[in-house]
């Protein structure tokens, strides 16, 4: 013990402890471990979000000290990071209006519902299993060295699936472009958390944080423009030109920052945790393809896909430090928020997969109007965040977020009451709602998860917060778009006897195939029996959508403490502030 403490002095002696308001705030990685201080200030980690962390409970951190830059260039580097985050945001946005085209024969590829869940799912799947490695390759090779090589691969594979000729490769492309997105997303915050210290650091999170707003309000009216005026492919080759701007901002202004103190890499649990969901994927989109689940084809892969996640968890649990920690899960508030998270993210990507189809297919909005269409709800999300923020201050997060979660479940079963002859205004408002509640939720359940946790613990807790997120959209928008698919075939059926065979397999894949077929062979009434058949799937798969978030406010009422502090808000910097430090 000794030893130990005469060691720890020494590193003590070149690591730095910055007072910031009421306790210390620190550099992004931890290096040494001792004794016991207050602690209620902002912590920033390089793989997890700002959190508050309360005082009297954890250890005292020292870390590095940055090395300072000029105050032009730190502003150079945070418009160079925030151009690459801009860029995920927007891709993020973009394919759910492109969805729609992407089902059409003739301006389209012609892609059927399952191919379109994996357009959407491979690149959630890849982002999810890559990135809490991609953390640790930064600590190895720098975190510029990885964001170089996350942007290359990103803007390669947005030009590949530009280019693409047919659903398979813009799967294939799609799923390389979310590898990319893995590499980029960590060592973009961490860049930034090198770069800036003390209240010059907090000012420029809060303004990085905007770029995640204007990406999901911009994106979706700039996938309708470019729709509206060029080929598809176009969605994506605009990546190439941003990606290859940043890349040379990267290569001008950005110090290689890299941990002192790596950790292991952890190939065993990234390929079994790919292969997991690649195989619970699979069987369950292939259920709405073959519209039965008793096919082997269905339930073999998803029960492999269970399998290999179970072999995943105990492989976790034997590494001395594993990226993702499922003992973190055994503790009742982090367990039960994370639980809620996934299950909220499911429902929203499933009910963001059927909105397209719905406002595009069904109503047969451009896909500028979708866009437009749209923003409500983008709106909604960055009013939330703020407002839920300041009431959890007064009151305390159940009594906010419980709440708010129901609002939303109840918003995506308010799908089921949409129609063809629905007024716009009330698809806006409910649009507006829907974003306004998820946005007091995620933020505010996000960041007191992570600060319920021990300090050591936070880049771990951030890890699997952001998994259980990320692996909660794949599986929604798989068994959301298989709820459609079946449920359409089973309400077409009656309106194809009679009808030639080929056009009975080709009504029976999509609305978007049947109303193409109708307009071949002029049969209108084939077309509204097609939009009839997809608003019933709506209906059905609302509810289930509607029930499954509802289930998520269940957990997080069980879950949380009734009383207790007030916990998960992040500072904001006040304007004057942050325009003097930044």
């Amino acid at each position: 013990m000794k030893s130990l403490n005469w060691q720890i002095r020494l590193r003590a002696q070149n690591c730095s402890v910055r007072k910031s308001g009421r306790g210390h705030t620190v550099s992004p990685t931890a290096t040494v471990l001792t004794g016991f201080s207050k602690l209620d200030g902002v912590v920033e980690f390089a793989y997890g979000p700002v959190v508050q962390v309360p005082a009297d409970r954890y250890r005292k951190v020292f870390m590095p000290a940055p090395p300072t830059l000029p105050k032009f260039r730190q502003q150079l580097i945070l418009a160079v990071l925030m151009l690459c985050s801009l860029l995920i945001w927007l891709d993020n946005t973009v394919l759910s209006t492109t969805l729609e085209t992407l089902a059409d024969p003739v301006r389209g590829l012609g892609a059927d519902p399952g191919e379109l869940q994996w357009a959407t799912g491979s690149y959630t799947l890849t982002f999810a299993t890559l990135m809490f490695t991609a953390g640790t390759l930064g600590d190895r090779f720098g975190h510029r060295t990885v964001f170089s090589g996350g942007l290359v691969i990103f803007a390669g594979s947005s030009l590949w699936a530009a280019c693409a000729s047919d659903a398979g490769q813009l799967i294939a492309a799609r799923a390389v472009m979310g590898a990319g997105s893995a590499l980029i997303t960590p060592a973009n915050l961490a860049i930034l958390m090198w770069t800036f210290s003390g209240p010059a650091r907090a000012a420029a999170v809060g303004i990085f944080s905007t770029s995640a707003g204007v990406g999901m309000a911009a994106g979706p009216v700039l996938a309708g423009f470019l729709l509206d005026h060029f080929w598809w492919g176009s969605v994506f080759l605009i990546n190439v030109p941003v990606a290859a701007l940043a890349l040379v901002g990267l290569a001008a202004l950005v110090p290689n920052f890299r941990s002192p103190t790596p950790r292991p890499l952890d190939p065993a649990g990234m390929l079994l945790s790919i292969s997991g969901l690649v195989a619970l994927a699979y069987g369950l989109i292939r259920a709405g393809q073959v519209a039965v689940w008793s096919r082997a084809d269905v339930w073999a892969p998803i029960i492999v896909g269970l399998v290999l996640l179970a072999v995943f968890v105990l492989v976790e649990l034997r590494v001395k430090v594993p990226s993702f920690d499922p003992r973190l899960l055994a503790q009742r508030t982090f367990g039960g928020g994370n639980v809620t998270l996934g299950l909220l993210l499911f429902s929203v990507a499933a009910i963001t997969f059927y909105n397209a189809f719905y406002l595009q297919g069904a109503l047969g909005f451009s896909p500028m109007k979708a866009g437009l269409a749209n923003i409500p709800t983008a709106l909604g999300a960055l009013a939330g965040a703020p407002l839920a923020s300041r009431l959890v201050r007064r009151v305390s997060l159940r009594p906010i977020t419980v709440p708010a979660l129901t609002v939303a479940a109840l918003t995506m079963g308010g799908y089921g009451f949409l129609g063809l002859q629905t007024p716009l205004v009330w698809i806006e408002f409910l649009l507006l709602i829907q974003g306004l509640s998820i946005g007091m939720v995620i933020g505010p359940v996000t960041a007191a998860l992570i600060s319920n946790l021990p300090l050591e613990q936070a880049g771990a807790g951030s890890a699997v917060t952001n998994t259980v997120r990320q692996t909660g959209s794949v599986i929604g928008i798989a068994v959301g778009g298989t709820i459609m698919s079946i449920m359409y075939r089973r309400a077409i059926e009656p309106s194809l006897e009679g009808a030639p065979g080929p056009v009975q397999d080709q009504a029976r894949v999509s609305a978007e195939q049947a109303r193409h077929i109708a307009t071949a062979i002029h049969r209108p009434d084939l077309a509204q029996a097609a939009d009839n058949a997809f608003i019933h799937a709506m209906h059905v798969g609302a509810g289930w959508i509607a029930v499954i978030a509802l289930l998520g406010a269940a957990v997080l009422l069980i879950t949380l403490p009734a009383v207790g502090r007030k916990q998960g808000t992040i500072p904001q910097p006040e304007p004057a502030e942050a325009r003097s430090s930044v």
